[in-house]
């Protein structure tokens, strides 16, 4: 039985010294149709986040109090932009459901196509995206922006699967690297890159789908193996998600965050009254858990630092 301790849910005692009862969730703004991709601009102190129904990604300049802060439009349109990162030079990467492909803002501002058709056939809708320390762009491939004009533009799966892939800006090559997914969504690296854990959302789509985070070992050549299924989701599906230093994972989840250990033990809860999307982490010191669900932006200070790099 789970200890309830105001905004959290306790499964295992350790799961105390990684959050602060006296550190409440906090709304920090309200007012999108659905919240998606969040990530931190640590040099500009700011957080962008897409609201993909209204084709905008909107940005967030929290007050020194914490409690609040003032949310403007940063683009729109913006290609339906879902998933958001920050490559190693510190330029934004988009996966775009509308435009069926990936971005990169460069630092004058202006936008390169980094990956849109595999094998010369488009791409379904970019979701999810992390860039790994050699610079390659790795993202997931479900087909929620084409499924109707909610998200993106109805339209049809060309190449005949909904795969992740990873890609190498540099040469310009967009590779395949797991392609047995029913709805491949949120991804993240382990701190020291040895892992690769991706979620797949297949509840949502598919009756009975799968809904649950699988772990992929990484070798030097960025080839992948293993895959098996590292923890179900007991409330709806796994999103996005993001670790912290230790190489915990916080996900997304129907009923709030979730925060599982390495080998993918659920350890607690951060209960969200909407369904969370997504998350990162941000502030200062990068303890503070910014979490996108459904029409708001949250924000939680926790005990844990996240990873370095989104």
């Amino acid at each position: 039985m789970a200890e309830q301790l105001f905004d959290y849910e306790i499964f295992d005692p350790s799961f105390k010294s990684l959050i602060s009862r006296n550190m409440r969730l906090v709304k920090l703004w309200s007012g999108a149709a659905w919240t998606e991709g969040p990530v931190w601009f640590a040099d500009a102190g700011t957080l962008l986040f897409s609201d993909i129904p209204n084709d905008r990604i909107l940005r967030f300049l929290p007050e020194l109090s914490g409690l609040g802060g003032t949310v403007d439009v940063y683009r729109q349109p913006a290609g339906h932009a879902n998933g958001l990162t920050r490559d190693r030079e510190g330029r934004l990467i988009a996966c775009e459901h509308g435009n069926r492909h990936v971005t990169r803002t460069e630092l004058d501002g202006s936008i390169t196509v980094i990956a849109d058709r595999f094998d010369g056939k488009r791409l379904n809708s970019p979701n999810d995206v992390v860039v790994k320390s050699d610079g390659t762009i790795w993202f997931t491939d479900p087909q929620y922006g084409i499924d109707s004009d909610l998200q993106g533009h109805r339209g049809e799966a060309e190449y005949g699967g909904a795969w992740v892939f990873r890609v190498d800006p540099r040469r310009g090559e967009i590779v395949p690297v797991v392609q047995d997914f029913v709805r491949p969504n949120g991804l993240a690296f382990s701190p020291d890159e040895t892992r690769l854990y991706i979620a797949d959302s297949g509840y949502s789509a598919v009756p009975g789908g799968p809904r649950h985070i699988r772990v992929f070992e990484v070798d030097g050549d960025n080839r992948l193996s293993g895959g098996e299924v590292l923890a179900e989701c007991d409330a709806g599906r796994y999103d996005g998600f993001r670790l912290d230093t230790a190489g915990r994972i916080w996900t997304s989840a129907d009923d709030g965050v979730h925060c599982l250990t390495p080998e993918g033990t659920l350890l607690g809860k951060i209960k969200v009254p909407e369904l969370v999307s997504n998350l990162c982490f941000g502030g200062p010191r990068r303890n503070r858990l910014f979490i996108t669900a459904t029409g708001s932006l949250y924000a939680v200070l926790t005990q844990v630092n996240g990873a370095q790099w989104p």
